[in-house]
């Protein structure tokens, strides 16, 4: 064979190898190698927004901030439910009081202040804007926006507008509702060269001394909702295990006090990667809750408008509620710390905010709640007390068994469980009602002691504040004394009478008979009296007309076990 026969095919088996293995190389390129190169620079582009998005806003760049802000025009805020400016420098949120809220009940006392500027003691603000790789000029804290408005209203939006020199247009619509809902809307315009990717982005930073007592009771510090679960994180957390990251496609993050919320409400379905941290700013501890959003793709020639949201004021549970189905957001109404007993502190809320949308006052709701309460149970308090008589009638058989099996401890436990068993009574009855009153307790206390609607609630005379301790005091004679006795001492009016309840509804009672459980019994009226001094006035009232009608139940039941015999 000619050795030279073979070249032809061999060159074009060759070639057609050549050209398979590059269309493999080409496919592997674009199908693997530029996926990947693509996600390693959005990763490194959404890398470079978080370094941005994370840093902390320090006392140099407040007073920066604050330098630059010195006497430039600030847009004044007047609302039915808020008062304050929002700078033109930065577009912060930095100064807003709440017009509706006093420090105290007195005509004169001041409007609670939300929000303070970065580089004051007590600084306490918003921040929103975009991030993007490095590549752009972006607005930030020094920023000067132009406006010609000069007030923001319920009914008059304003808008801010400022571009880079490079091609990239901002312009910042800021609107507000009656209560305290901000609507931003950012519309960012390229008339650039090229492409930009954006990552929206806000904070909320604020210095704190973390000097509360009332962590044991409630949650006061950053607080937010990721995937629908909320999440609840101490100043002490935060200082002792450092930053605490989460991911959410739709939710809420802020920070929280008893009364008041701060929070910023991403766009809608829309992905973002959230932060708390604790830092030093003013040498103060300072916190902060941030988001940035997932990526915003924007070509030559396009805009986009980013969407997002701001509440800062009081946690007014319709006014949340009505923002939850509103806005879709997600377990807002968990904002008012409701507690582990959520299940029947929310209903027992609703129930006292009905009647006192009939009646207009808040003491009165109570009594009301009271009786609702009472009257639900007293087919359970009428058994119980049926069996508790059942009981004292049993005293001299269950006298003969101790003395029968005297020896012999297990006999006698037998000898009486039959007893109980033949004459049909329940030796736990008499203990029912109070257990089931105990979650209601536990569950109105909270509710008088974190919802907005019973803070500086009147009801009448003396009691001025339903959330807070009766003022009067037994040792200063009611007032008439002037000196301020130490703290144990402070006994109101309010608090003797449900001690008196208290003694009056143990008389009407079959005394037990162990002489130790009545002893302990006899001595409960006073230990209550000292722990309830200090409770709030609302959760005693609501004590004082239980114990009233507990009385009231007890003398019908009475008299209807003496025409049964059993009394």
């Amino acid at each position: 064979m000619n050795p030279h026969q073979s070249s032809g095919p061999d060159i074009k088996n060759l070639l057609i190898a050549i050209v398979i293995a590059t269309g493999i190389m080409l496919a592997w390129q674009h199908f693997h190698e530029k996926p990947r190169l693509e996600a390693m620079q959005a990763a490194k582009a959404k890398e470079a927004a978080t370094q941005q998005v994370i840093k902390p806003v320090k006392a140099k760049d407040a007073e920066t901030a604050q330098d630059i802000t010195a006497g430039a025009p600030r847009i004044r805020i007047d609302t039915p439910s808020l008062h304050g400016s929002i700078s033109t420098v930065g577009a912060r949120f930095d100064d807003l009081t709440l017009a509706q809220y006093h420090e105290t009940n007195a005509k004169d006392a001041p409007e609670v202040k939300l929000l303070g500027r970065a580089a004051q003691k007590d600084a306490y603000f918003v921040e929103l804007g975009v991030l993007s790789d490095g590549s752009a000029k972006l607005p930030d804290a020094t920023t000067r926006w132009q406006t010609s408005d000069t007030e923001l209203t319920t009914a008059k939006p304003v808008s801010l507008t400022w571009n880079n020199g490079a091609g990239l247009h901002f312009t910042r619509k800021i609107s507000v509702d009656d209560h305290f809902m901000f609507t931003v809307i950012t519309t960012v315009k390229n008339d650039a060269a090229a492409p930009v990717t954006l990552y929206p982005y806000g904070l909320v930073s604020r210095n704190y001394p973390d000097t509360s007592k009332h962590y044991i009771i409630m949650h006061e510090g950053p607080l937010g909702v990721m995937h629908g679960v909320l999440e609840d994180i101490t100043y002490k957390k935060l200082r002792e295990d450092g930053p605490q990251k989460f991911e959410a496609t739709n939710g809420w993050l802020g920070m929280t006090d008893k009364y008041w919320l701060t929070a910023i409400v991403p766009e809608d379905g829309k992905k973002f990667d959230a932060e708390y941290k604790h830092f030093v700013r003013n040498e103060q501890d300072a916190y902060q809750a941030d988001m940035r959003g997932e990526a915003v793709n924007l070509p030559v020639g396009e805009s986009v408008d980013i969407t997002t949201r701001v509440f800062s004021g009081a946690k007014v549970v319709d006014h949340l509620d009505i923002y939850r189905d509103q806005y879709n957001i997600p377990l807002f109404d968990r904002a008012v710390d409701f507690g582990s007993l959520y299940f029947l502190t929310r209903p027992i809320f609703s129930m006292l905010n009905y009647f006192y949308g009939i009646v207009g006052n808040f003491g009165v709701a109570i009594i009301l709640l009271t009786c609702c309460i009472k009257a639900l149970l007293f087919p359970l308090a009428s058994k119980s007390m049926t069996s508790m008589s059942r009981m004292k009638l049993l005293q001299p058989k269950m006298t003969e068994l101790k003395e029968k099996h005297s020896d012999d401890k297990m006999a006698l436990n037998k000898a009486i469980m039959d007893l109980y068993k033949k004459e049909k009574v329940n030796p736990v009855a008499g203990c029912l009602p109070i257990l089931l009153q105990i979650p209601v307790f536990l569950a109105l206390y909270r509710v008088l002691f974190v919802t907005i609607e019973m803070r500086q609630a009147p009801f009448f005379g003396w009691i001025h504040d339903l959330s807070v301790a009766d003022p009067t005091n037994l040792f200063t004679l009611f007032g008439l004394i002037q000196w301020t006795p130490p703290g144990f001492l402070h006994l109101g009016v309010l608090p003797i009478i449900m001690c008196m309840t208290m003694v009056i509804q143990q008389r009407l009672n079959p005394k037990p008979a162990d002489e130790i459980q009545a002893m302990m019994m006899q001595w409960m009226p006073f230990v209550f009296l000292f722990m309830f001094a200090s409770f709030p006035a609302g959760l005693v009232i609501y004590w004082v007309v239980n114990n009233t009608l507990s009385i009231l139940q007890q003398l019908y039941i009475n008299g209807r076990l003496k025409k049964k015999g059993l009394k």
